[in-house]
């Protein structure tokens, strides 16, 4: 009989989720004691299974040659970041992963930080609880340049669903959809041109060597001094420090982060900026993007191949 393991705590606390793996996998063993899984822990964890499900756990070279008993590592959530591909293509283990299935709780996440901060609302509820009763006049989405960093499907979807608020949607990618930026009016242009345009920038790119504090304190400057930035995707593709600094001299209106360099973050003064949104990484959690994204790491499960690059996964 076919042993899994699942790391992730939130699919393992899911009751669908859990019922509907068992159908397939009855030697399945959940991380029901919601334990945070990294090294050593983790390994003793997967060790005697022959697949597994994680989330958000560390997979290295390490893990790989520990656990040669494990042929097929299926992933719960889109990010393979913390994924070394090179080392398991090298170890022959295959990878369950599917896209896209979070790409709309994301865009909803992106639009809600994006209304809140053109409209000051988390400054004036402060100042309510505070005992300040004081209007603030912002501004509507309506009609805003919206910059996409990275249209994958994630960008794809929020560039879609922006175009019911009017926005000129701007769009950079390193790679081209001409039928897609026709079809829904979306403009591809450079970084920079991108950056200097915007009144709402958002992130959405995986986290590698070439897209690390992507926005640099030099691109951030690039930004108009009113415009809002999000990153609703890995954290580690903004320079923290150069964004506090911006935020704080009133070089950047203001900031909403799901994600952060680390977490849980460490700079509280970031954190406390009143033009400022932090959320725990909760751009997935909604309930229709958890079932979507474990089920697609169950059917992983069966359908998986090892990682090659430039074919699988995308972008690898």
């Amino acid at each position: 009989m076919t042993r899994v393991a699942i790391t992730s705590r939130s699919f393992s606390r899911h009751p669908v989720l859990r019922d509907e793996l068992l159908e397939r996998y009855p030697a399945a063993t959940f991380n029901d004691a919601g334990l945070k899984l990294a090294g050593d822990d983790l390994i003793e964890f997967l060790k005697g299974h022959d697949k597994a499900i994680t989330a958000l756990e560390v997979l290295n070279a390490d893990a790989f040659q520990a656990l040669p008993e494990i042929t097929v590592f299926s992933k719960y959530g889109v990010g393979y970041d913390m994924i070394d591909l090179d080392a398991m293509a090298e170890s022959g283990v295959k990878l369950g992963w599917t896209g896209g299935t979070n790409k709309r709780s994301v865009s909803e996440l992106v639009i809600s930080f994006a209304v809140q901060l053109l409209r000051h609302t988390p400054e004036a509820s402060a100042e309510v609880l505070g005992g300040t009763w004081r209007q603030h006049v912002g501004r509507q989405l309506s009609g805003r340049t919206v910059g996409i960093v990275g249209c994958g499907h994630v960008g794809k979807d929020l560039g879609v669903l922006l175009r019911a608020f009017g926005c000129t949607v701007l769009a950079h990618d390193i790679l081209d959809f001409p039928e897609f930026y026709a079809e829904h009016n979306i403009q591809p242009v450079g970084l920079e041109q991108l950056l200097q345009e915007s009144d709402v920038v958002t992130l959405h790119l995986p986290k590698d060597v070439t897209t690390l504090n992507i926005l640099s304190a030099e691109r951030l400057a690039q930004m108009k001094p009113d415009a809002i930035v999000i990153n609703a995707a890995r954290g580690g593709l903004i320079d923290e420090a150069a964004l506090k600094a911006a935020l704080k001299e009133g070089r950047l209106g203001a900031a909403a982060l799901d994600v952060l360099a680390a977490e849980p973050p460490e700079d509280t003064e970031l954190l406390n900026l009143p033009n400022v949104i932090v959320t725990p990484h909760l751009g997935g959690s909604a309930e229709e993007a958890i079932l979507a994204m474990g089920r697609a790491a169950i059917d992983g499960l069966d359908q998986n191949r090892v990682p090659e690059k430039g074919v699988f996964p995308p972008g690898y």
